[in-house]
């Protein structure tokens, strides 16, 4: 792609995000998720390849119906109370479709099914934006609605746990299984997001770190499925060292960094007596965990199957920056001993 139309679709992306996140009147946040869909399309179609447009035309309808319900909601708020501001939903019909919107529009379940789809779709770099970047947006607008329907939110939240972890499990595909991952992910942050949106924002946050190291670590190795998981060890030996801690704080095992929301989490739910709620999720992190530990059993106790659909591609030079990889890698790893500081810098 012509780095003068690349460096115009990355300022559009920063430009709808930005305007999402200043404006305090629908119309504008509706406009700036617009701005950000229409930046991304291009970026997602640049591969001429059939896959790569499916995924586009299939990510194009899904976010311009999320639109359009969302502007059709705060429309009927307008209507019905004379108010425009994001911070003043106060009747319950447009703020339960504006929830299920931004639902559909960041992949929460049940309306989930088209992420997996899109993400296999596209190369590694475009989903990494997909899951980190695209999901800002909505959620400074989930952040600024004021919860009048609690249970929704529990029901999304529940399904998108349970639903990632469950879709997932036999999956083959790398991109599929960051996919469900990634409505796991939200599934918890949708769960806590009424009783602490600080928590909700620092599993964000812990969230994009470990993903962005993710996705990394399989663009080095150009793995797309499991299988060409297993000859990384010979390409990269350090990285395929790492890799399993990486996968393992996604599940969110201690003592890496991705046990800090989660563990936090349970605990906030257990506060706010529902103790029910915080077993269920803590059960539905084990289905996640399982697949996580698939990928590093495939990457470190697994010869690569030596046939002809398995045989051992062109080891290019990567032309990837290191640097990056080496920062959210410590940042996955490593960052649990530091969470009363990061909690106090939360809760401020």
């Amino acid at each position: 792609m012509n780095p003068y139309i690349l460096a115009v679709l990355l300022f559009g992306l920063g430009l709808g995000t930005t305007i999402t996140f200043a404006s305090s009147h629908w119309l504008l946040a509706w406009m700036g998720l617009e701005i950000n869909t229409l930046a991304i399309i291009p970026l997602m179609a640049q591969h001429h390849h059939p896959r790569a447009v499916e995924a586009t035309t299939k990510y194009f309808l899904t976010q311009a119906t999320a639109a359009a319900v969302l502007l059709f909601a705060s429309t009927t708020n307008a209507w019905l109370t004379g108010q425009w501001d994001i911070q003043q939903m106060t009747h319950p019909l447009p703020t339960t479709m504006i929830t299920l919107a931004l639902a559909l529009k960041i992949g929460l379940a049940p309306m989930h099914s088209w992420l997996p789809e899109v993400l296999q779709g596209l190369d590694l770099t475009t989903g990494l934006v997909l899951s980190t970047w695209q999901k800002l947006a909505p959620f400074a607008l989930f952040l600024q609605l004021q919860p009048n329907n609690p249970t929704l939110l529990i029901i999304l939240g529940l399904s998108s746990t349970l639903i990632g972890g469950w879709g997932g499990l036999n999956q083959t595909q790398l991109r599929k299984v960051l996919a469900y991952s990634s409505i796991a992910h939200l599934g918890w942050m949708t769960l806590i997001i009424q009783f602490s949106p600080s928590l909700t924002l620092l599993t964000l946050l812990t969230y994009f770190i470990m993903t962005f190291s993710t996705f990394l670590v399989f663009k080095i190795n150009k793995a797309t499925n499991v299988n060409s998981l297993a000859i990384s060890w010979a390409k990269a030996p350090i990285i395929t060292s790492l890799t399993p801690l990486i996968l393992l704080s996604l599940g969110g095992l201690p003592p890496l960094t991705g046990f800090m929301p989660k563990w936090l989490i349970l605990q906030e739910l257990t506060k706010q007596d529902l103790p029910l709620l915080a077993t269920i999720a803590a059960l539905t992190a084990l289905l996640s965990l399982y697949f996580y530990l698939r990928l590093s059993y495939a990457m470190t106790l697994t010869m690569f199957p030596n046939n002809l659909t398995g045989t051992t591609p062109w080891r290019f030079h990567t032309p990837q920056l290191n640097l990056p990889l080496a920062i959210s890698t410590s940042a996955t790893i490593l960052l649990l001993p530091l969470t009363p500081a990061i909690m106090a810098l939360f809760t401020l």
